[in-house]
């Protein structure tokens, strides 16, 4: 959820969220 939250604020994509905090996780 934390990550879920940071990627959201900062790319701005709900779907891409998901991706983008695993690969950054």
């Amino acid at each position: 959820e934390k990550g879920l939250r940071f990627a959201v604020r900062e790319g701005g994509h709900t779907v891409g969220a998901g991706v983008v905090s695993d690969i950054v996780a």
